[in-house]
């Protein structure tokens, strides 16, 4: 602990005043910036400042305006792009703004999800690593690269809480769990943002979708959401709360409609949480096309009357719907729209433009030079395929066939997905239009063929596609499978199967690819199964007989090195499932901080009267927090250093942790808590700390949790954040369904 004496702490002190100081002179610098320039506009150039159109590159969305953006631009009625792609596009565009009455310089976004030039696992995968500052790292990168190319913002972090993996946009998200989405929602901020925006190494985020768009029905892109306010605050608002936190510069709202009102034109969602209790001062920019949407929603009656509402609701820019340029001015003639929401909404778009130093240097993005140095950086791709590697879940290893030896072994290369290119970067990937990436993306064929050492051989059969019905591949593969000492089976969805608009009502391995593995399994070969997707599938088969599995999900440009270097053994998988797989879309949704119910029933068992079906277990094929190692861990030594914790107190809880296996590994710790009797009734278990230790074989570690009264709050029935006096029990263990050590505690007064 450090100890400063009384000068050290007064120079601190004054040191930490100054600071402080210097952050309110800059904010109020630039709120006059804003304000002055704002008296100078028309309302036609303010509702310029509010529109946002996407330019030349693929479209992420329908396109709604199909005239030339140039003659919009110069004209000041367009405040910022989406899909202009590299610093000579970016800055080509930024010199026509320049031609504009006031050259107010545009605003250039883009879906940075996971990395720009260099491709990071999809966001779902790396949060399975639970190693946040992998993940910072991750989006600072990304932050890097897109910052070099003359991006000013990304549309990400999505913090959306998913608990139905039939929804496709799972890919984008952290997972099931608020708490550990919070933690990972803060770290991708703090990722993009940087030291500060400004910085030419930095770009905004976006963080979406506001709010609950996770809890599609039946797990439908852009359907409806109902549910209690509780629930929003207690599962599906904290990750946004957490960005905001981290200084997250705006929002964007949501596609679905929340209890009736759709979120573009939600001013509770809006204007009473974010902007009013939350006091968010950046600005809220609608999904493509939202605001217009409002009409077939049935809340608008036309594009008119649903940019009425999404401006009285915070809407601050309109992308791609054309509402508040064509209507937005007639709204205000006729005394619809009071001129203060309009100043407001530009008022906190400009003071952006003035923070990222736009003003004093529109280009200052867009460095050609710059672009070509940050775009090419090894240590980049040293990055993204650590981050890979630290993504892989191994969910089965019996018999101990992993790792496997590189010399002197003939494995057996086979599936859609061996050689398999582009689908390694998975759904919302950058892809620049000037880059090769079949040389740029490391496939698995050839991840796993640079990694073989003398005396190996490999041998591939396709086997069969990703979908349809042919097995008139199945003959060579099983002969290929014949000549080997194992067999490595690649299957999985394409990428085009996960992502926005890919909603699936089955999430079983898609086409034949599951009885290619039957097929090979019947050679009495070991088998390994490499499983690619974006979100959880359904294979019981496979899991029960296959003897190894490992989930790579979508891992990037280094997916081949990656997972070459967990099969082989120069990485020990350490990653944990952050959401729950299902043994059948009946379950769904399933998630492992349920509420008990009055008739409680065990996870594999089905009692008469008890919350359970007739023809299924109740648990998920893997659980919550699920993942196997090379290693093998022992918990021991369950200790705490008080019994009851009152007022502002800790409890400070420890444990040894111990290496039995033979190789050296990771173990990730985890904690959950149980509120036993609450005023409303609480989940059998919530995650509320986690810790990542390495360890030699045969080492033991202690390491410890600090618990705190905040870490046992909740929203009660009134909708305040409290801790209510009562038992606790305390688990940790190495997954929710494998709790190691228990103990409970109490919270008085």
């Amino acid at each position: 602990m450090l100890v400063l004496d009384s000068k050290q702490a007064r120079h601190c002190a004054a040191a930490l005043l100054l600071f402080t100081l210097t952050l309110g002179a800059k904010a109020q610098t630039l709120q006059d910036k804003a304000e002055r320039l704002l008296q100078q506009m028309t309302v036609e150039e303010k509702i310029g400042q509010l529109t946002q159109y996407s330019g030349d590159w693929r479209a992420t969305g329908p396109v709604t305006f199909k005239g030339n953006h140039e003659e919009g631009i110069r004209g000041g009625q367009i405040g910022a792009m989406l899909n202009v792609l590299g610093a000579n596009s970016t800055r080509a565009y930024q010199q026509i703004a320049m031609q504009s009455r006031l050259k107010i310089p545009l605003l250039f976004g883009q879906d940075v999800i996971h990395g720009y030039k260099t491709t990071f696992p999809i966001p779902l995968a790396e949060a399975a690593s639970f190693d946040l500052e992998a993940i910072e790292r991750s989006a600072r990168i990304a932050a890097t690269e897109a910052a070099a190319s003359g991006v000013h913002w990304t549309f990400a972090p999505m913090v959306d809480i998913a608990r139905d993996p039939r929804w496709g946009r799972v890919m984008e998200g952290a997972g099931e769990d608020s708490w550990l989405g919070s933690k990972i929602a803060y770290a991708r901020v703090k990722g993009f943002q940087g030291r500060q925006l400004g910085d030419t190494d930095a770009v905004m985020a976006t963080v979406k979708h506001f709010a609950a768009y996770g809890a599609a029905a039946a797990g439908r892109d852009y359907n409806s959401v109902d549910m209690s306010e509780r629930m929003l605050w207690e599962t599906y608002l904290p990750p946004f709360k957490a960005a905001l936190d981290a200084g997250a510069a705006t929002f964007m709202n949501a596609f679905n409609d929340l209890n009736g009102i759709p979120a573009s034109g939600s001013q509770y969602l809006q204007r009473e949480i974010l902007k009013g209790r939350w006091g968010f001062s950046g600005f809220v920019v609608s999904d493509w096309g939202s605001i217009g949407e409002m009409v077939p929603h049935g809340y608008a009656k036309d594009a008119r009357g649903a940019a009425l509402a999404a401006i009285k609701a915070g809407s601050d820019m309109d992308m791609e719907s054309n509402a508040y340029r064509n209507h937005l001015g007639s709204l205000i003639a006729d005394g619809l729209v009071p001129a203060t929401l309009l100043d407001d909404a530009v008022r906190r778009i400009l003071r952006k433009k003035f923070e990222l130093g736009l003003f004093d240097d529109p280009y200052r993005f867009s460095d050609a030079k710059r672009e070509l140095a940050m775009l090419n950086q090894p240590a980049h791709r040293q990055a993204a395929r650590d981050m890979a590697a630290k993504s892989i879940v191994l969910l089965k290893n019996k018999p101990r066939i992993l790792p496997l030896s590189a010399s002197g072994k003939t494995i057996a290369f086979i599936g859609p997905l061996v050689k398999a290119v582009e689908d390694n970067l998975g759904a919302w990937s950058v892809k620049l239009p000037d880059v090769d990436y079949s040389k740029f993306i490391v496939s698995q064929w050839e991840g796993v063929k640079n990694r073989l050492g003398p005396g190996s051989k490999l041998l591939y059969a396709k086997g069969c596609d990703i979908e349809g019905e042919r097995r008139d591949g199945f003959k060579e593969a099983v002969a290929a499978a014949l000549q080997a000492d194992v067999v490595v089976v690649s299957v999985g969805e394409s990428a085009g199967m996960s992502g926005e608009a890919k909603s699936r009502a089955r999430i079983g391995l898609p086409g034949v690819q599951e009885e290619l593995i039957k097929a090979l399994h019947a050679t009495g070969k070991p088998i390994v199964v490499l499983i690619n997707a974006g979100r959880p599938l359904i294979f019981n088969w496979t899991a029960e007989h296959a003897h190894a599995i490992l989930y790579t999900w979508w891992l990037g440009s280094e997916a081949g090195n990656a997972i070459a270097d967990v099969l082989f053994g120069a990485h020990n998988p350490s990653a944990r499932l952050p959401i729950s797989f299902p043994r059948a879309e009946g379950q769904i949704p399933i998630y492992y901080n349920h509420f008990n119910t009055g008739r409680p029933v065990s996870a594999d068992t089905q009692d008469a009267f008890k919350s359970g079906y007739i023809d299924l277990q109740n648990s998920p094929q893997y659980p919550f927090g699920f993942g196997l190692s090379y290693s093998d861990f022992e918990y021991a030594d369950l200790k705490q250093d008080r019994q009851k914790i009152a007022g502002q107190d800790k409890l400070t809880v420890s444990l040894k942790v111990s290496n039995t296996g033979r190789l050296a590994g990771d173990e990730l710790v985890q904690l959950y808590l149980r509120d036993r009797v609450a005023s409303v009734v609480r989940p059998v278990k919530e995650l509320r700390g986690f810790r990542r230790i390495h360890l030699q074989p045969g080492q033991t570690r202690e390491l410890s949790f600090v618990i705190d009264r905040e870490q046992l709050s909740f929203f009660n029935e009134r909708l305040q954040w409290a801790a209510e006096p009562g038992e606790f029990d305390l688990m940790i263990g190495a997954s929710s369904a494998d709790i190691r050590l228990r103990s409970s505690f109490e919270l008085t007064e």
